[in-house]
C-alpha cells in the first residue's frame, strides 16, 4: 500500500500546532464515556474543547466521521502504519478528538504501534475497561487513563494517568510556553506516572 492509498482509506491525520508530531482525531460526539461526561458539570469533559471552535466546522466533522467509519476497514491497520511511517515523526498522539470505541479498535491501535517501532505513541482515554489490556500495551505506546472529574486525584492501579486541576499542582508546562509542548514529552513518557493539566 502506498501513502496515497493509505491517506484515502484512513481519511487523513491532523497536525495540532502545540504538538511535536502528528495526531489522529475522530468525533468527540461519538465518545462512549466522554459523551456522558460532557453533560456532567465538574467533569473533565464538560465544555469539551473538541465540541466547539474549529472542531465543529462541517469540513472537520465530515473528515472525523470518515476516519471513524474507516476503522472497520480490514486494511485500516496497514494504512495507519503506512501513513505514520511516511511522516518519519518520533511522536504521535491518538485522539486529539474522540476516544477508543471498543476492544477491536484498541487492539488495532496496538497493532499500528507495533508496525511503527520508531514512533512513540500516546493514547489518552476515559474508557476504564482498557485497563484489562494493560499487559498487551506495546512498548512504544503510553496508555494514559484520564481521570473523569476536575481535581480528582490519580487513582486505581493504572500505570499512567492524567488529571485536571483547577488550582495548584499543574505539571503540564504548555500554558507557560505559548500553549505548546516545546521540548516536553511527559505525556509520551511511561516513567511519568501522572501528568496534571490546568483547567481551561
Amino acid at each position: 500500500m502506498n501513502t496515497t492509498e493509505a491517506l484515502k482509506l484512513v481519511g487523513g491525520l491532523s497536525k495540532p500546532s502545540k504538538m511535536p508530531g502528528w495526531a489522529y482525531g475522530i468525533p468527540a460526539a461519538e465518545c462512549k464515556t466522554g459523551k456522558k461526561l460532557q453533560e456532567v458539570p465538574g467533569s473533565t469533559c464538560f465544555g469539551c474543547y473538541a465540541t466547539k471552535g474549529c472542531y465543529v466546522f462541517p469540513v472537520v466533522q465530515a473528515a472525523q466521521y470518515r476516519r471513524l467509519a474507516a476503522i472497520k476497514n480490514p486494511l485500516w491497520v496497514e494504512a495507519m502504519a503506512t501513513l505514520i511511517n511516511s511522516k518519519k515523526s518520533k511522536w504521535f498522539r491518538w485522539h486529539d478528538s474522540g476516544d477508543v470505541q471498543d476492544e477491536a479498535h484498541l487492539l488495532k491501535i496496538f497493532e499500528v504501534c507495533k508496525l511503527t517501532p520508531d514512533t512513540r505513541h500516546w493514547l489518552p482515554t476515559r474508557e476504564a475497561w482498557t485497563q484489562d489490556f494493560l499487559d498487551q500495551v506495546p512498548g512504544n505506546l503510553t496508555l494514559r487513563f484520564s481521570m473523569p472529574m476536575v481535581d480528582q486525584p490519580a487513582g486505581g492501579s493504572w500505570r499512567n494517568t492524567s488529571t485536571v486541576v483547577s488550582g495548584e499542582g499543574r505539571t503540564c508546562p504548555a500554558p507557560d510556553q505559548n500553549n505548546e509542548c516545546k521540548d516536553c514529552r511527559a505525556c509520551w513518557d511511561k516513567s511519568v506516572p501522572n501528568v496534571a493539566y490546568g483547567k481551561h
